[in-house]
């Protein structure tokens, strides 16, 4: 099972690395991770083994994962390039300023929007079309 720890706190990483800017050099990344205290010094040695040089979000989590594949470790750290977990509105940081500013947790909620009306309904070929 994959250590959800390790994932989260590396995509926080390169979130707060990647905030202002597009590209960011590893030592910049390595940094940001040693101030996290739930990374240990052994999940902060797969940054040193990242040739140097400026990379986008991208190409860093896949340069990390590059590192965790070689290492055998996937099974138990997770990668970082699939698909950040869904988290429930109620966990976010725009949940709490919600909160602190009495806005209802609706609000956050986004709606999905409707089709266009002028997209045409899709059927079957053969299949007469249906009534609206």
């Amino acid at each position: 099972m994959a250590d959800h720890v390790w994932v989260e706190e590396m995509r926080e990483v390169l979130d707060e690395a990647y905030r202002d800017r597009d590209t960011a050099a590893v030592r910049d990344v390595y940094a940001r991770a040693s101030e996290h205290v739930r990374l240990t010094a052994d999940m902060l040695a797969h940054l040193n083994e990242i040739p140097e040089g400026a990379y986008t979000r991208q190409d860093m989590a896949e340069a990390i994962d590059r590192v965790v594949r070689g290492r055998g470790e996937h099974d138990t750290l997770g990668l970082l390039a699939g698909p950040a977990p869904v988290r429930p509105v109620e966990s976010t940081d725009e949940a709490e300023r919600a909160v602190r500013d009495d806005t209802p947790l609706e609000a956050l909620n986004p709606e999905t929007p409707a089709p266009p009306q002028d997209t045409p309904e899709f059927r079957e070929p053969g299949h007469p079309p249906s009534a609206r």
